[in-house]
C-alpha cells in the first residue's frame, strides 16, 4: 500500500518510468482478466490500451484509494462488463431488426416525437464534426472496427483514432446535454 503511494505521486509528477513500470507489471495480467469476462482477447487488449490511456491522461486528477491494484482490476471489470451489456444490447437490436420486429422504436407518440427529435439533433451533430473525425466515429459505431483497424485503414496512430473518438463523443454528449436541459 505504502509503495502503491509513492508510485502513484511518481506518476502523478508525469514520471514516465513509474507509469512504464505499472503498465509493465499489470498489462498482460489484466488483459487475461479482461479477456476472461469478455470472451474476445482484442477486446480485452482495447480495453487495458484505453484504461492505462486514460489513467496516463488524467493522472493529476487520480484517486486511488485502495491499493493500486483493485483499482487497476476493477476498472477492467467494469469496463468489460459494459462492454459485454452493450453486445447484448446490439444483438437484441440486431436481432429485432432482422426478424422485423420494430419495438426498438417507442410507440407512444410523444416518445417517438422525442426519439425522432434525439435522433435529428444527432445526425446534425454529426455532419458537424471535421470530416476526419466523422469517419473515424462511423467506422467505430456503424461498422464496429477496433481502433486497430481503423488506425491501419487510414494510416494513422491508434492514439490518434482513440483522441478523435474522444472528441467525437465529447462533442455528442455536450449537444445532447444542451438539449436535455432546454426540453
Amino acid at each position: 500500500m505504502l509503495n502503491d503511494l509513492f508510485v502513484l505521486t511518481k506518476i502523478k509528477e508525469g514520471d514516465v518510468k513509474a507509469f512504464e513500470g505499472i503498465f509493465r507489471l499489470y498489462y498482460s495480467p489484466l488483459c487475461l482478466y479482461a479477456a476472461g469476462i469478455t470472451g474476445n482477447w482484442d477486446v480485452a487488449e482495447e480495453i487495458v490500451q484505453e484504461l492505462f490511456y486514460v489513467f496516463w491522461k488524467e493522472k493529476e486528477k487520480l484517486q486511488v484509494f485502495l491499493s493500486l491494484k483493485s483499482y487497476l482490476y476493477g476498472a477492467v471489470r467494469n469496463q468489460s462488463l459494459q462492454y459485454c451489456e452493450h453486445q447484448e444490447v446490439r444483438n437484441r437490436y440486431r436481432e429485432n431488426v432482422l426478424s422485423g420486429n420494430q419495438e426498438s422504436k417507442p410507440s407512444d407518440p410523444q416518445d417517438q416525437l422525442e426519439y425522432k427529435e434525439l435522433e435529428d439533433l444527432i445526425n446534425k451533430t454529426l455532419k458537424k464534426l471535421p470530416e476526419r473525425r466523422l469517419r473515424i466515429f462511423r467506422m467505430q459505431r456503424f461498422e464496429g472496427k477496433k481502433y486497430a483497424e481503423i488506425a491501419s485503414a487510414l494510416s494513422l496512430s491508434v492514439k490518434t483514432v482513440e483522441a478523435e473518438m474522444t472528441k467525437a463523443l465529447q462533442t455528442l454528449r455536450k449537444e445532447i446535454e444542451n438539449y436535455t436541459q432546454t426540453v
